[in-house]
């Protein structure tokens, strides 16, 4: 965990946040599809709405200069929390406090499909507050930094044109750009190849040098170790651990480890 002394402003305070949202329909499971038809045939409703719980009291401080990776299992409450912390998630129980302006990377660069590369980086500099003055200048930066001219003039394409990756690395190249007091990363350091995810790591190393704040989710457990000098790991909505990103991933690798111990 980064230092900090007893007096600094912390960047963001999740105290005892819970979120609770609804989902339509009925749980997926055996005998779904006979049950669809059944009703089909006998003209009743599909069931009600039921209720997920997806974060369950999860409570702790980040400070400036902070590199935060939140790692669990797939429906764990990552994702969840980091729209919380957003604030495009209201939280059901607790609150959430931030000090500054929260960037959701991939939300505030919000790009258009029907438009090219070249003029979604305009409007997702404008969208993060960025001056025209300030998209001219870092124009080159930004398309240079997201390779996606490398094959050729993509910039000068729509984005439908692009691959899942390339506008993905478009947005984090957009985001980037700018220097943000609370950034958050959804699985953005998944995309490219390896000199684009060293350019990705050098970035947010950059951002926090300059008392930002970053929080990354990942699959890719290395990429926490390497970015992050904390984790959080969270698992069925619960926070499990909070402490050193390499003591954090440690245990939860052990944790899903395969038991091959012989009888």
């Amino acid at each position: 965990m980064a230092e900090h002394t007893d007096s600094a402003v912390p960047t963001v305070v999740v105290d005892d946040v819970h979120i609770t949202y609804k989902v339509n329909g009925a749980r997926a499971g055996r005998g779904s599809a006979t049950s669809a038809l059944s009703r089909i045939a006998s003209r009743r409703k599909s069931p009600g709405v039921r209720e997920v719980h997806a974060v369950k009291g999860v409570s702790f401080a980040a400070y400036k200069g902070e590199a935060i990776g939140l790692i669990g299992s797939n429906g764990s409450g990552k994702s969840t929390l980091l729209k919380a912390i957003a604030g495009l998630l209201p939280a059901t129980k607790g609150r959430v406090h931030t000090h500054g302006q929260p960037s959701l990377l991939g939300v505030n660069a919000a790009l258009m499909n029907d438009l090219t590369g070249e003029r979604n980086v305009v409007l997702g500099g404008l969208a993060m507050g960025m001056t025209r003055a300030e998209i001219r200048e870092r124009y080159e930066e930004i398309v240079d930094f997201s390779g996606i001219n490398e094959k050729g003039d993509f910039i000068t394409l729509p984005m439908r044109t692009y691959s899942s990756g390339m506008g993905a690395r478009l947005r984090f190249s957009i985001a980037a750009a700018k220097n943000h007091d609370v950034l958050l990363i959804d699985e953005a350091l998944s995309t490219g190849d390896a000199k684009f995810q060293r350019r990705s790591k050098d970035r947010i190393i950059e951002l926090r040098r300059l008392a930002g704040t970053v929080f990354l989710v990942s699959h890719n457990n290395k990429s926490i170790t390497e970015t992050c000098d904390r984790a959080l790991w969270l698992e069925a909505g619960t926070l499990r651990m909070d402490g050193p990103a390499k003591e954090v991933v440690a245990a939860y690798e052990k944790s899903t480890r395969p038991d091959r111990r012989t009888k």
